[in-house]
């Protein structure tokens, strides 16, 4: 099946920019308002949309979402809200929607029952940020049976064996990470995120999208240099936060500018 997200990242390119790739937890500050920022961010200029499910021991994420992520499930959120959501975006913006989840909830709600829901629902596929390839026979099995998109994390760290395994396992494009360390807003991108990219290109990585520490337009668009994609979570969280879904929206669009003039 034709991958969706890859298809954004390539319409991207074809107008000459690179990807915007929007983050955002669900069910934050409620279930409604997550729904309606989704869409804000689509119409707003995201290329592909990540949607969080909130986690109770979010170890890779920053204070800025972890806060959000706590909000979500303090209100009540199930994982079984996340398909509703989904659905929801899906019906009414035609942007893919990438699911940002560790793998305990995808293993307990059962593997193949969830991939069967996210394509139901209209999800693109899952990214997964503590599981590799190499121990993910079943999601792999399960996303090639769906055509769901799997997009596994590259870190600075990574040996050249496991970039390797991770650019052929990889669908939609290979989750670059920016620097060591959690999500959030940083003053400076490490250098070695150009380098990674670089590496993973060897390794036969078609499209790499940086995530990770990517808080302004500026930022994007020093990204775009070198990759295919730029991933913003924590500023728009915050926008949301502080804003909500008027401010999100303006963020959205300053950070957009960013993406301009690529090529």
């Amino acid at each position: 099946m034709t991958s969706r997200v890859a298809a954004a990242i390539d319409a991207a390119h074809a107008a000459g920019r690179g990807a915007f790739v929007a983050y955002l937890p669900a069910g934050f500050p409620d279930i409604q308002t997550s729904i309606d920022a989704a869409v804000a961010l689509a119409e707003n200029g995201a290329d592909i949309l990540e949607i969080g499910p909130p986690y109770s021991d979010p170890v890779m994420d920053g204070p800025i979402i972890q806060e959000a992520t706590q909000v979500a499930l303090a209100a009540g959120f199930r994982l079984s809200d996340l398909f509703t959501v989904i659905r929801e975006v899906t019906r009414r913006v035609d942007v893919p929607v990438l699911v940002m989840t560790y793998w305990n909830p995808v293993l307990q709600y059962g593997v193949d029952r969830f991939a069967d829901d996210l394509l139901a629902a209209g999800g693109a596929g899952l990214i997964t940020p503590d599981i590799t390839p190499d121990v993910a026979e079943e999601w792999i099995a399960a996303s090639e049976r769906t055509g769901l998109d799997r997009v596994f994390l590259a870190a600075p760290t990574s040996t050249e064996e496991r970039l390797a395994l991770i650019a052929r396992s990889s669908t939609g494009f290979v989750y670059t990470v920016s620097t060591m360390g959690i999500t959030g807003e940083r003053t400076e991108l490490d250098a070695a995120a150009r380098t990674l990219v670089a590496r993973l290109r060897e390794h036969g990585a078609e499209r790499a999208c940086v995530g990770i520490g990517i808080s302004t337009a500026d930022q994007i668009e020093g990204v775009l240099e070198y990759a295919d994609g730029a991933i913003v979570g924590t500023a728009l969280v915050r926008a949301l936060r502080d804003g909500g879904v008027d401010g999100l929206a303006e963020t959205a669009r300053a950070l957009s500018a960013g993406t301009a003039d690529r090529l």
